[in-house]
């Protein structure tokens, strides 16, 4: 049974008779479950948006952080180590979980000795000053040993799971007028954007190839732009006792909210989708688990990070493992949109595979993959060479954004006897990479940069080699 179907029905947005109708609706007509709901009125466009529209709640207690309370104590007793004089506010701050919860932890470590009162302006633990004991410090730097780990509290896998499931991919909503926004900087043919847009609405994977230099890296990322709305991700998230850090600041773009901050679950930040991105230096051991034998903490896979949003393997089939076994690995997560990780204790556990993935390719997808493994990529799309009147387009374009007056007689001397004369193709990269050449020639000899002949020449020259 579908998932977003079973919460419809649990939350009673649908019933289940409607539940069942609108998934034989969908088997007749395709499409995603929600459409199918909408389709059939048995609720509206509106109420849909709202139902994927979550936040995760903060919890009320310990009970219902979904974590062991021991472990949420030994973190907290880790911070307090490098805070000296603290408030209940400021260790709510620095382990983000709501004052009650830090509140009923201090309580605990008050009690055992851990920590002392320092004074307080009133009868409140709110206002009061507490600062970590000499036994407090010397089961700190036990932990600290232990496990080195010193940011915002996990979450449970549970509700990690969750939350991606609410978040996923499949319920994205991508119109034309959409697409066509995105992809106004660039040129692409009206024929091409017909065939991006299905691919970006079905969050199915991708496969993007062609000569190289005619966009694919470009189109790829702007596919990301595409994605809409922000999504969820936590700090960390903890299984088996151990913590697995999630959040990355150089891949996650934090984004703005515009709910009320005390209703949301302080461990989790809100960003934009994500968009990772690979290359050459992907290895298999980036998709699994990392962990830091010093800090003893893992750090969570690429495609981990990538959930809920888009994840591109640019100039695949350069990478530093062979293709096929690159994509044995993922055989099973492009299936069943599940993958498999395991800690060093020995446990395994599930994590979602919820993602829009790329595979982006200069070389020929017949010498790179079989045809069992294209069947279980969705969408093929070759990115070919610019027309004539796209090149020139292109060009136009790279010379407005320098400031360069646009010359029809250079241009027409590049066509017709630098790339007529020479053989050489059309590609999409050439127009900026010319330019470049012309503004450095000016550059040198301190002159405002022209296209002319002369200049067009000198770059040609400069740029291309004999093959």
């Amino acid at each position: 049974m579908d998932q977003t179907g079973r919460r419809l029905v649990n939350e009673g947005i649908i019933s289940e008779a409607q539940l069942v109708q609108a998934l034989e609706h969908q088997k007749l007509h395709g499409g995603r479950l929600g459409q199918n709901v909408v389709a059939l009125g048995f609720i509206n466009q509106e109420a849909l948006e709202n139902f994927f529209k979550r936040y995760p709640p903060p919890p009320g207690d310990l009970e219902a952080t979904g974590v062991d309370t021991s472990l949420l104590t030994d973190l907290v007793m880790k911070h307090l180590l490098f805070m000296g004089e603290f408030k209940l506010s400021d260790v709510a701050e620095r382990v983000k979980l709501p004052m009650p919860v830090v509140d009923s932890i201090l309580e605990n470590l008050r009690r055992d000795k851990l920590i002392e009162v320092k004074g307080g302006s009133g009868y409140a633990s709110v206002t009061y000053t507490f600062k970590i004991s000499d036994t407090g410090k010397v089961r700190s730097n036990e932990l600290f040993e232990l496990c080195r780990y010193l940011g915002p509290a996990p979450v449970s896998l549970e509700s990690y799971r969750n939350m991606v499931e609410l978040q996923s991919v499949k319920n994205i909503v991508v119109g034309e007028e959409n697409v066509k926004k995105a992809f106004a900087h660039m040129v692409v043919s009206d024929s091409l954007l017909k065939r991006l847009g299905p691919a970006i609405s079905s969050g199915k994977s991708l496969f993007v190839y062609g000569p190289p230099g005619n966009g694919k890296t470009a189109i790829a990322e702007t596919i990301g732009g595409v994605l809409p709305e922000v999504i969820y991700v936590p700090y960390a998230i903890t299984i088996g006792g151990q913590i697995i850090s999630v959040f990355d600041p150089v891949n996650h773009v934090p984004a703005a909210s515009d709910t009320e901050t005390g209703s949301i679950d302080p461990r989790w930040i809100l960003i934009k989708r994500p968009v990772i991105m690979t290359g050459g230096e992907l290895t298999l051991k980036m998709l699994d688990l990392d962990f830091n034998e010093v800090s003893k903490y893992y750090e969570a896979p690429l495609q981990m990070k990538a959930n809920n949003g888009l994840f591109i393997i640019d100039d695949f089939g350069r990478q530093q493992i062979d293709p096929q076994n690159l994509l044995n690995r993922w055989i099973v997560p492009l299936d069943r949109r599940i993958d498999f990780m395991s800690l060093n204790t020995g446990m395994k556990f599930q994590i979602p595979f919820d993602m829009l993935v790329i595979f982006s390719t200069n070389l020929e997808p017949k010498d790179l993959v079989d045809e069992a493994f294209l069947r279980r990529i969705r969408y093929k799309i070759k990115i070919d060479h610019p027309t004539a009147e796209q090149y020139e387009t292109i060009f136009k374009r790279i010379c407005d954004k320098n400031a360069i007056t646009f010359n029809r007689d250079a241009f027409d001397y590049l066509i017709n006897d630098c790339y007529g004369s020479n053989g050489v193709k059309l590609n999409a990269c050439h127009p900026r990479d010319i330019i470049d050449h012309i503004i450095d020639i000016a550059h040198y000899y301190r002159r405002p940069p022209e296209m002319n002949r002369e200049g067009i020449a000198a770059a040609w020259a400069n740029y291309f080699v004999d093959m």
